[in-house]
């Protein structure tokens, strides 16, 4: 495991930024009637998980990355009820939708585990 000497060094922050590219990709042919519905939603929530890993990092004490990478769960959890309903209600093709909760689900066992490891105190 290589030094950490940034937010960017995180293998979590990248795979984050993956998710959030991936979510603008397959909302792109969404209705446009959806533009301040689930597109929207699903955007800014994919957003917000590397941008609190980022900003916990950035952050004084362990307390406070902590609190902002359980954010970014909220947001992760957040993300993937749109994704679904986005598939229930015949927005987006289910094996898309798949595909890209599957990648959600790396992202919140890679959460918690640091989670995990910050509170035990193994930077």
């Amino acid at each position: 495991m290589g030094t950490i000497n940034s937010y960017k060094d995180l293998i979590v922050w990248q795979r984050g930024m993956d998710l959030a590219v991936a979510c603008y990709e397959i909302t792109k042919d969404f209705p446009r009637e959806e533009a301040y519905g689930l597109t929207s939603q699903i955007r800014r929530a994919a957003a917000s998980v590397p941008a609190n890993i980022a900003e916990g990092h950035g952050r004084d004490g362990t307390g406070n990355y902590v609190q902002h990478l359980k954010i970014a769960q909220g947001s992760l959890k957040e993300l993937e009820t749109h994704l679904i309903l986005s598939a229930r209600v015949g927005l987006l093709d289910a094996v898309k939708a798949d595909v890209v909760l599957m990648k959600s689900d790396e992202i919140g066992r890679m959460l918690r585990a640091l989670i995990r490891n910050l509170q035990d105190g193994k930077k």
